[in-house]
């Protein structure tokens, strides 16, 4: 059985301190378990570096997409129910999906098109919808990010923005490529439509107070003040903009800070990347999914969905369903499963793991994974867009998977 070696464990405190040194990061923290127990947990930096306010255990970070396995697991729970299949096309609880069109093979411009299905949940789920990102390449990410189609906390209805959706084309009919993008987000109103509640609702009532989550919502919780950390990126231009990304001088560039941030109001509920949390209250749900959905009160979903959750759903690697998009995690060796990426073949994606973690990361960095080899979870954040800066994650695993002995 695996152990880690405290020893080896402290060199991820200088590693995040060389992150610090060399303005990279402004801070960060990680937080590892192993068999249920906290074996390490290391902070190190600031959370706001123009007050000089230190990075902390229950700092407050926007996750972005470590969002979207929450909303995976919400979309789990309710087939558990029998509420719908996952075969199931969107059609049928979003009507503006109807009458889909599809971006010819090659297409030049948005308006070359021909019909096309709809998507199913299940090609919501593992990215292989057809939608797309404004920071992907390819036509249909030049027009979304033309008319800003991103699901930020201050772009209102998550209804109204998700028939806005479906008045593009798909990049490609559905199932015949993987494309990260806002599926996530369209299930979050399938989510709204079937429950009939508001999806911040959902979540309080069904995941996070089940979980004991009190500082995870859509919105910076009351009285958290400055605990909610500064957002930084490298780019001289939008922090998200990465087809146009150029960087200055400048590599801890401020763009949202607890001082009138849209979070503190939000009133989009994005699934896809919406949520505000901290270190521990992300370490129960990563434990719920180690566990088999287990949590304090009984569990959210059975053994078997999580495992049918956690395993790959396409035909092969990432990699090998087409062009390259924008991801949070390598493409080679890696495929994904629903809500987040599985890894098939550590040698493949060249960084040490173990067959079958399951994770996913954010847009400020931000990342975690669950390891039922070693049985581990580690949490990491900071906040620093884009996420694809730096090579964290992977020195991470390596630093990680170099203290077990």
């Amino acid at each position: 059985m695996s152990s880690l070696d405290h020893t080896r464990l402290n060199r991820i405190a200088n590693w995040m301190q060389r992150y610090v040194d060399e303005r990279k990061y402004a801070g960060s923290s990680v937080l590892i378990r192993q068999h249920g127990q906290d074996v390490y947990f290391h902070a190190s930096g600031q959370r706001n570096i123009e007050e000089d306010l230190p990075f902390d255990r229950d700092t407050l970070v926007r996750i972005y997409s470590m969002t979207k396995p929450v909303t995976s697991v919400a979309v789990m729970m309710l087939a558990e129910q029998g509420a719908f299949h996952l075969d199931a096309p969107v059609t049928e609880f979003i009507p503006a999906f109807t009458d889909m069109q599809a971006l010819v093979p090659g297409a030049e411009h948005i308006d070359q098109t021909e019909p096309s299905p709809a998507p199913t949940l299940h090609q919501l789920m593992t990215h292989t919808s057809g939608l797309s990102y404004p920071f992907n390449p390819g036509v249909l990410a030049a027009a979304m990010e033309q008319d800003d189609i991103l699901f930020k906390p201050d772009q209102g209805s998550l209804a109204i923005m998700a028939d806005k959706v479906a008045t593009y084309p798909l990049a490609f009919k559905p199932g015949c490529q993987w494309e990260y993008s806002v599926a996530t987000d369209i299930l979050g109103r399938v989510v709204e439509v079937v429950s009939g509640q508001p999806l911040g609702e959902f979540f309080d009532r069904e995941i996070l107070a089940p979980l004991g989550m009190t500082q995870t919502g859509f919105q910076v919780p009351k009285g958290a003040g400055d605990r909610f950390a500064s957002l930084y990126t490298p780019l001289a231009g939008d922090a998200m903009a990465l087809n146009s990304a150029a960087t200055g001088g400048e590599t801890l560039r401020l763009v949202d800070d607890y001082h009138g941030s849209p979070f503190a109001t939000a009133d989009m509920h994005s699934g896809g990347g919406g949520l505000i949390s901290c270190l521990d209250d992300y370490m129960r749900f990563a434990e719920m999914l180690r566990l088999g959905g287990a949590t304090p009160e009984g569990h959210l979903l059975s053994p078997s969905t999580v495992d049918f959750m956690t395993r790959n759903h396409l035909t092969g690697d990432i990699a090998s369903l087409g062009p390259k998009s924008f991801a949070e995690q390598p493409m080679e060796g890696v495929g994904f499963g629903l809500g987040g990426a599985v890894v098939l073949d550590p040698a493949r994606m060249r960084t040490p793991g173990s067959v079958g973690d399951f994770s996913w990361g954010g847009m400020a960095s931000t990342f975690f994974w669950i390891d039922p080899v070693t049985h581990m979870s580690v949490v990491f954040f900071t906040q620093l867009s884009p996420s694809s800066s730096y090579p964290s994650r992977s020195e991470l695993k390596a630093l990680v998977h170099g203290a077990l002995i």
